[in-house]
Order: C-alpha cells, then structure tokens, then sequence
C-alpha cells in the first residue's frame, strides 16, 4: 500500500448511535469495510466506501472488529480514521457493483414481515447494534438488496433508522436448516455414508390445503400502500362457537343495502315447499363435481352422503349489486381469496374470549336452539322424569358440565391455534367478549377503510 492510497477521514458521530457500517477480515488479514447502511452517517457524509481497510481509530491501530468496536465506543463527537485500499479495482467492482454497466442495483420495496426477529438473539447478524428488531406484522422499507444474506430496511413509522434484517434466502435456510443429530430423513450407513431414505411424492389436494399452509415457510409479503377504497369481501373467520354466523346475520339485517350474503349450492334434494335459490340452490350431483374440479367453489364438503358448497359465481352476483359480500367461510380458503385481486378481502378474526365470556356464548346458542348439549352429545334436562335432588341426577349435571368444560378449553385452544396458522391473511383480530360491541368495532374497521390508506399484496395492484 502506497503513501498516496492511505488517506485520513473525520466522522461525526452520535454518542450512543453505531457509525452505520459492518466490516470483516479479508484473506490478507486486512479490515476491510464491507457494508455502509443506507441512510446512515457514514453513507450521507460519502466519505468511506465498500472496499475501504481501517487502519487507525483516532492514532491507535486495529486489526479486528472489536478492537474497531473498542475505538468508537471510546470516542464521542466524532472519529478520525485512518484508511486505505489494498483491493483491486477489479475486486471492488464485484463488491460493490451489481447490474450492467457497473450500475449499483438498488431495490425499494416495502414488505410485510410474518414472523417476529430479534437481533440481540442472532448469532450470524455480522453486527448486532445495527440489526433492526421488527414483530410480526410490520411493514419495512427494504432499501438495499445487494447482499444476498442481510437486506437493508427501515421499520415504516418507526425513527426512520436503517438497519440490517435477515433476506429472505438466509432467513428460509435457516429455518429449514435441520441439526445431524436431528436429522432421521438420513441415516448413517456401516462406512459412514449418509443414506438418504426415499421419498413419498403427495400431489396436492384441495382437502389437504390446511396440511400444506401449516408447513408453508412464511417470512415476507411485498406490499404496496394505497389511498382509501372500498373492499369488496368481509371474511369473518373463528372457531365454532365464537359468534361468527351471528355477527354475520346482524350485518346483514343492520343494512341490507350495504351488505349480503351467500346462498350454497347442494346436491341435496329439495323438500317440499323449499324454494330453488332461498336458502340453497339446488343441483345434481354429477354437474357439482365438474365444478369443483373446474375450481368454480370457494369451498364444499359432504354431509349424510350430499355435497354442500360455496359458487365463486355467488360472491360475484354480490359484488356485481354494489354490496359487500359477508362470508363466514372456513379458513382454508383465505388462500384463494388473498391470492385474486377480484374479491379484495378484508379478514377479521373472530377470537375466543376467556372462559366466563365463552360459556355465556355457548348459552346463547343453547338458548336459541332450546337444546342442551355438548359435543359429546351428554344431555340433561332438569325437568325429566328423574328427580333434581337425586343422586343420579347430580351425577349427570356434574359430567355435563365437565364435558362442556372440556369443550370451552378446546374452543380456546383451537382458536390460538387458528390465528397463529392463518396470521398471514388476518386484517385485524377482534376478540368477542360482548356482542354489541364486536359488532361496532367491525362497523368501525369498515369505515376506517373509506378513509385511511391501507397496505395490500402488491399482486392486488400489479
């Protein structure tokens, strides 16, 4: 290295604050600057570059990053460095070019993250101060893609820093990564070769799809901001007995000409006095099955031996009336619905309150069926032949209500199990502790929709 490569370089500094760079040690046991955060101020002042060694930190030699780390923790205003580059030009252009024409590629995007990231917990993160911690659910501007492992992105809303977050091919690698301790696809022959057991080939059904989703690796979703619109679906999606068919009907019934519903289609035959398009459309089997094959339905499944289902057709004849089609489908089929950019869904969640309010629910629908149950189809009906005071009569009214119990805390737990499954297509979680007052929250996510600016999957737009 020559006199004239070495040069000294002033950076204002931030007590408290990292410099905004990630540096390595390259094959001559050089430290060489290896990534300058975009936004930083490093990146503003364009005094250092990708390529760059550091030689000295305010006169004192360093040859690691911790002695690097050491140097600036020390300073305060601001850091004198000495550096130089020891790089061919040749090699540098590969470091810090991408593209024709030696065109720096620089990618904005923004991103919705599907998963929670901590930095302070990442043993690859080349520098743990600059790592930015996002939760699920937020949305980043990615603003520099050129590093294959470390994207660089600012959390939207947040202090407009940049920092690093894992790219989606690491961040997949990693989770896909399987210990050899763990590993029992392989296993280990006499000399020591690894044996790969063979593979099942599945083809994919629709009836699987919730098998699929659950083993689906969800990182990131690129999405795209837009000005207030209208959307042209409301899905309310929950487990049984949460209240969804319930807060559907009183949508329905609140404005009529806001709001519809669907009529399904089944093979069942129709009954005396049941009209065709009043509360099923009635069809043969044979052309049903051609549908679905052809994926005309939503959804469809079978019961006593007749196919019943949701016509994609059903939801355009709403959406054709000017009104917003209500669906209280199951969530498998999100994934048809998020994917089109036809039915523009908004997705609410429907949890399941705690244990008094879930009881209460269940009361209602007791109440308004008049029937006493549980699923295990124990009845008790204080008003039999057997006495309430009876032993016999305690004992039932004891197992009814273990059983029911029983039924709430698997209400409970399926419903956790649902939101964790399908986050990625949930608009918002709406826990229906009272009626009236899911029923306004939902009146007011609607509205707020015709006024704020909403993120959506850039395949809605693009």
């Amino acid at each position: 290295m020559t006199n004239d490569a070495i040069r000294m370089v002033g950076v204002r500094k931030k007590n408290g604050e990292p410099l905004g760079l990630t540096v390595q040690i390259n094959e001559n046991d050089n430290l060489v600057i290896a990534r300058i955060l975009e936004g930083g101020m490093i990146e503003k002042q364009g005094l250092l570059h990708i390529g760059d060694v550091i030689l000295e930190v305010n006169g004192n030699q360093v040859r690691t990053p911790e002695d690097l780390q050491v140097e600036v923790a020390k300073s305060k205003d601001s850091v004198t460095l000495k550096v130089g580059n020891v790089q061919s030009s040749e090699t540098h252009e590969s470091i810090v070019m991408n593209g024709v024409n030696g065109v720096t590629k620089k990618l904005t995007c923004y991103m919705r993250t599907l998963y929670e990231y901590n930095p302070e917990e990442d043993s690859l993160l080349p520098c743990k101060e600059i790592g930015l911690r996002f939760d699920r659910g937020d949305i980043l501007q990615i603003v520099d893609q050129r590093d294959p492992n470390w994207w660089q992105a600012k959390k939207v809303g947040g202090d407009n820093k940049t920092g690093l977050i894992p790219s989606l091919e690491l961040e997949e690698r990693r989770k896909a990564y399987v210990a050899p301790e763990n590993d029992f696809v392989h296993k280990i022959s006499i000399c020591g070769a690894r044996i790969s057991r063979k593979k099942k080939k599945i083809n994919y059904q629709s009836k699987s799809n919730c098998d699929f989703d659950k083993a689906e690796l969800l990182l990131y979703e690129e999405v795209t901001r837009m000005p207030p619109f209208k959307r042209k679906t409301l899905v309310l999606i929950g487990t049984q007995g949460v209240g969804r068919r319930t807060l559907k009907n009183r949508l329905i019934n609140s404005d009529p000409e806001k709001f519809a519903g669907v009529i399904p289609f089944t093979t069942r035959p129709q009954r005396v006095l049941e009209e065709n398009g009043q509360t099923y459309w009635f069809t043969d089997r044979e052309t049903m099955q051609e549908e679905i094959r052809n994926n005309k339905f939503l959804e469809y499944g079978e019961y006593n031996g007749h196919l019943y289902g949701t016509h994609l057709d059903t939801i355009r004849d709403v959406i054709k009336q000017g009104k917003m089609c209500i669906l209280d489908c199951s969530p498998m089929s999100l994934k048809i619905l998020h994917n089109s950019s036809e039915f523009l869904p908004y997705v609410i969640f429907i949890a399941a309150p705690g244990m008094e309010q879930l009881k209460s629910l269940y009361d209602i629908s007791k109440s308004n069926s008049n029937l006493r149950y549980s699923s295990r189809n124990l009845t008790f009906d204080r008003q039999s032949s057997i006495r309430y005071s009876s032993r016999r009569a305690r004992t039932l009214e004891s197992l009814a209500s273990l059983y029911e119990e029983e039924d709430l805390k698997r209400t409970l737990e399926d419903s956790a199990s649902m939101q964790r499954t399908y986050d990625k297509y949930i608009d918002q979680v709406i826990t229906n502790n009272d009626f009236d007052m899911t029923f306004r929250q939902i009146i007011e996510a609607l509205e707020a929709l015709t006024t704020e600016h909403q993120w959506v999957p850039v395949n809605w737009i693009y």
